[in-house]
């Protein structure tokens, strides 16, 4: 029972990339100097939008250019975030983030693709892993057939990447991340589909091959922002023979007492921006949960209802993760770190990354230079995972 011992890895959607050369700018620019500041080996978490992937399966020289980059920078690549599928950079993201979803072609494909242009990248003897849509977004999910079409999408990629290790070798794994108001938001929403997505793999003998290729990107925030139970929740998740495939280190925001805490509401008023979802949840004073889509400048500074009233809230709002405060305001950070020991104690090592998408957005108080941030998050990770290894 360890921890991954693959070079860190920190997601490089915190940086625009539409085309080849965009995403080996964003390489040069941070992420080979971040490695340099910190002083030891990480690995680039790449996001490559669809029109990257396109570009680069339609002329193989622009592959040969990214892996060269990579390899001359220093760095390696074994995971990609395959949520994002277009502009993760345009003025306004929030919902569209998780379109196409898992009833699509589009999704399929693109993850086909993702796949065959990771197979390229990875180092030698290493496993892969794709993080992906948690099928799509509550509101937009409407269709009565949408759970069985988003099967058979999903079923459909794991014979591809199953065809993909016949191929090449190489073993390349699908990481659903459950988020916040999405169809997989929960983990007992999570346990639940996939009890089902297993049956109906039974049902087709595709049971082994289901098993081997898909499984969850546990995104430590998400499921602190629900207010669930981090140890007990990636637990669930081993009792039931899903396989963490990655996790995402990150922390949110977390407000206690927040009728009383009048300073920490006027700060996180700040906060509200218009390009990503920040979901918003609180834990009322009678125990339950009740959640708003977005956060609002109303809602920080007047909050009625169950807000009003509720002794905590927390909003999916990725903050650094070495912050035990932003300000006046508290973070997740206690989740994180029950995550990075729950994790420690399976029997296999998920592939452990930091995506902190969140720095082009922050308040601009919050905002350092983008290589010491990244590395202030990186060395105080490194710092955890030598604990959890009672290093």
């Amino acid at each position: 029972m360890s921890l991954s011992t693959l070079p860190l890895s920190y997601c490089t959607n915190v940086h625009p990339g539409l085309t080849v050369d965009e995403v080996i700018d964003g390489l040069t620019r941070f992420t080979a100097p971040t490695q340099q500041q910190l002083g030891t080996s990480i690995a680039a978490g790449l996001w490559l939008a669809a029109p990257v992937i396109s570009q680069v399966r339609q002329n193989p020289g622009e592959l040969s250019k990214l892996a060269t980059a990579l390899r001359e920078l220093g760095l390696v690549c074994y995971t990609l975030n395959a949520f994002p599928y277009g502009d993760f950079h345009s003025e306004r993201v929030k919902e569209q983030v998780y379109i196409p979803d898992w009833t699509t072609e589009e999704r399929l494909n693109y993850s086909v693709d993702c796949a065959a242009v990771l197979a390229e990248l990875l180092p030698d003897g290493t496993e892969g892993s794709i993080s992906t849509v948690p099928l799509g977004f509550k509101d937009l999910a409407t269709a009565s057939d949408f759970i069985p079409k988003c099967i058979d999408r999903l079923l459909a990629l794991a014979v591809a990447l199953d065809d993909l290790h016949d191929d090449t070798g190489r073993v390349i794994r699908l990481a659903i991340e459950p988020e916040p108001l999405c169809v997989l938001e929960t983990t007992s929403e999570t346990l639940a589909f996939f009890r089902q997505l297993y049956e109906v793999a039974e049902k087709r003998g595709l049971l082994d091959v289901a098993q081997r290729h898909l499984g969850v990107c546990y995104d430590v925030c998400h499921q602190a922002v629900e207010f669930e139970v981090v140890p007990a929740s990636i637990q669930s998740l081993q009792d039931a023979g899903i396989r963490i495939n990655k996790l995402h280190i990150t922390c949110a925001i977390h407000i206690p007492q927040p009728a009383e805490n009048v300073a920490a509401r006027e700060y996180l008023a700040a906060f509200v921006e218009p390009r990503y979802l920040h979901q918003t949840f609180a834990h009322t004073s009678e125990g339950g949960i009740v959640s708003l889509t977005d956060l609002t400048r109303e809602l920080c500074l007047n909050p009625s209802g169950e807000f009003a009233t509720a002794e905590a809230w927390r909003v999916h709002y990725h903050v650094p993760v070495n912050a035990e405060q932003v300000g006046p305001l508290h973070t997740t950070r206690p989740e994180m770190r029950q995550a990075l020991q729950a994790v420690a104690q399976l029997d296999y090592a998920p592939h452990l990354e930091v995506e902190t998408y969140t720095w082009g957005v922050l308040p601009d108080g919050e905002k350092p230079n983008l290589v010491d941030g990244l590395t202030g998050e990186l060395r105080a990770t490194l710092d955890e995972l030598a604990r959890c290894n009672g290093e």
